[in-house]
Order: C-alpha cells, then structure tokens, then sequence
C-alpha cells in the first residue's frame, strides 16, 4: 500500500468524537489513512442482521469521511465479541483484550505501508490505552507520534477511589483497573513525541503523573449542534410550583466520577421543594432504597443518542457535577440547547460562571442545594444567558480543530 503525499495515519478504537480528528484531517486534506477497528457504511448488508455484536457496530460511520481512506476489521471485530462474549469475560478483561487485538490488526495494515523515498514520513495519530504497540512500530520507522489522551488519567481513578471509599454502599463492586494498564500508559506516554488533552484540567493531572509538560497541548473536543437548535427559544415559568417544578438533568454515565453522590445528597435535603431530577444514562451505582420510587426522580436510564436533545430542551438546567472529566462533551450539548449549566472546574471549561451557568467551588451537596433553592426562588437566574453576553459562547467545530490540527508540531 503506498501513500503518496502522507500526512497523518490516524488508528481510531470505536467511534470517539464522532470521528472528530480524522474528519477534521480530511476536510483540510491532511489525512492519509484512518484505521480503525468498524466502519459500516449505509447500504451495508450489516445493517440489517439483528445479532447484537453485529448490531452495536452499525453507527460506525460518518458521512463526512465517506470519500476518506479507511482500513476496517469489521469481521475480524464481530469474531472477536463474540468470542469474548462465549467466554464471559470481566468488563475490563474484554477491554484490555480489545485494545491488544486491535492493536495487532492496525500493525498489520502498517507493515503494509510504503512511502515514497521524497516524501516526508507520516504523523502517526493514535488513541491512549490502545497505543502502545502501535507507538513502538511507528518509532521503528521514524515516525512523529500523537498520542489522544482521552482523560486525566491514572490520578483520576484515585480520585474515584477515595469517592468509592467515602461512599462504599453507592459502588460496592467497583475495583481500580490492573496495575499493569497504568504501566503501559506510562510507557505510551514516555514514547509519544506530543499528548493531545482536551482540558486544562486533563493536562493538570497529567503533570501530576509525571508526564512531561513539554509534551502535553491542549485541543478541546468539538460538537455540532443540530440544526434545530439554531432556532430553539428557551422559556422558562415565571414561578416553580409543584405542578411545573424545577427540572433538573443529569445526563451521562450515572456513577460516583459523575458526582452522583453529591446529587443523591443534595435530593435529600430538597425533599417536598418543587424541583425534579431526570437522570438519563447508564445506571452504574446502587441506588439506595429509598430513593428508587422517590417522587422527586425519574430514573430514565440510557436512551439513544437520537433522543437525548428532548431532554436537553425541556430541562430547566443541566447538572454536571463531575470529580473529573477530560472534557465533558455533554456541557457543548448543553450549552447548544441555550441550557445552563452547573459543573465543576474538573473538566473542560465551556461556561462563565454566573454568566451562562454556575461552576460548583466544591462538588458537595451543600453547594448543590443552595445553588438549586436559589434557582427555584428567583427562576429569572435559569436565563442569565439572555440577560448577559457571554464571551465563551463557541461550540468548537469541525474546522476549530482543523486549524488547531495543522500547525501541531
């Protein structure tokens, strides 16, 4: 296989960022190859056989990349869950397993490779925790390497940690990772020419680890809104009642990193105020008895991606009290439905505080409740975005990335 003009190779594990870094490469015509382990196109026969492995690959696609060079191991990928599945393997079994053999097919398409004596090698793009076999063979060929840092890392899970230690009853079975995937991240992160984090925060922790400053730079993640967002006019009641309470969602992975605890305290104290809470997503905590029929909750659970913006419409604010995120792409989701936000500072920053949303000085209950009892008393503060100007209004896009992508090195 041989590449003329090479540029950047990007070796891509899922569907992350909605192909945000390949897609960005090939709008500015940068990108040589994407390798990545499913791409399943529209009129692919996949898309009409109902077995689950096969069914939760059919949303690897992106029409922006529809005339792009794409290697995939679609079969190779349906041989491997399945397989896994038949051998009921632990959650972070099959994950460290899926990212070794991905690894293997992409150093298989490498090997394959050939760049023209007077062309300048390629910049090698890959993702963390699935890199570094692929990192080594890149250096093998004198290859600059990127590696995408997709959260802050090792000092993340300690943080976890001691939440699970504050709160064992909410997470009972949760377990830190193997010790040996913090080894291998180190030796991706030692090997990598630069790191790609999205927030200040990541790149924060990640100096906490002893990674390099040096090599650590900053992109934040990119969103598109809907076109329907465009023209969406957020109203809000004049007075909170019981009938029409306060809304409040949180949407993404329910778990202790999300702030759930803190959330889960601060309904507690709110108990017979008019405010309710929409959790929407993956339930992955314990929820205590007493709160499963609560009046003041609904437990929506994981919806499709599809329906998510119905919630982000009729929600009166979006509650993100993450202990540490890489970004938190939802807040852009957030933030494209004219939505205010709260959130902490352990994430990418996306609002003003007091401007279009609220950032949390400490994730705890105290500070959630007073906050909310506030909302609810003068509900004018839901639309402080309307009554000022914030500066941070951008939702990166496509070509935000592309022009941050382009003089990397």
């Amino acid at each position: 296989m041989y590449l003329d003009n090479p540029q950047w190779i990007c070796c891509q594990l899922g569907a992350r960022e909605y192909y945000a870094i390949p897609r960005a490469l090939h709008q500015a015509g940068q990108l040589s190859l994407l390798i990545t382990d499913a791409w399943v196109k529209p009129n692919s026969p996949l898309n009409s056989v109902p077995i689950k492995p096969i069914k939760s690959i059919c949303n690897r696609y992106h029409s922006d990349l529809k005339n792009a060079p794409i290697e995939a191991f679609n079969t190779g990928l349906i041989s491997f869950e399945i397989q896994q599945r038949l051998q009921k393997t632990q959650d972070w079994e099959r994950m460290i397993a899926r990212n070794q053999w991905f690894q293997a097919q992409v150093i298989k398409t490498l090997e394959a490779i050939k760049i023209p004596h007077n062309q300048d090698p390629p910049i090698l793009f890959t993702y963390s925790y699935a890199a570094l076999q692929i990192l080594k063979y890149a250096k093998t060929r004198g290859w600059l390497t990127i590696l995408g840092q997709i959260d802050p890392g090792i000092k993340e899970e300690e943080i976890v940690k001691a939440e699970q230690q504050k709160y064992p009853d909410l997470a009972p079975n949760w377990q830190p990772v193997p010790s040996s995937y913090w080894e291998t991240w180190q030796q991706e992160c030692a090997l990598a020419d630069q790191i790609m984090v999205n927030s200040q925060w990541s790149k924060q922790l990640l100096e906490q680890a002893n990674i390099k400053a040096e090599k650590i730079k900053i992109v934040p993640l990119v969103y598109e809104p809907p076109p329907e967002a465009a023209n969406f006019t957020r109203s809000h009641p004049e007075k909170f009642t019981h009938e029409r309470p306060l809304r409040v969602l949180f949407l993404g992975l329910i778990n202790l990193r999300k702030g759930i605890a803190a959330c889960l305290e601060a309904i507690n104290q709110l108990t017979g105020e008019p405010v309710e809470f929409w959790f929407v997503g993956a339930i992955q905590i314990e929820i205590p008895e007493h709160l499963r029929n609560h009046p003041q909750i609904r437990w929506i659970g994981p919806v499709p991606r599809s329906e998510t913006s119905r919630y982000y419409q009729e929600a009166d604010v979006f509650l993100f009290p993450t202990l540490s995120d890489g970004f938190g792409l939802t807040q852009l989701e957030a933030l494209a439905w004219q939505l205010p936000i709260i959130t902490s500072s352990n994430c990418g920053k996306v609002i003003e505080n007091q401007i279009n949303g609220w950032i949390l000085e400490q994730v705890n209950h105290k500070n959630i409740t007073s906050l909310l009892l506030e909302i609810i008393q003068k509900p004018n503060q839901i639309c402080i975005q309307n009554k000022k100007k914030a500066k941070n209004k951008i939702i990166f896009s496509v070509s935000y990335l592309e022009n941050k992508l382009k003089n990397f090195f």
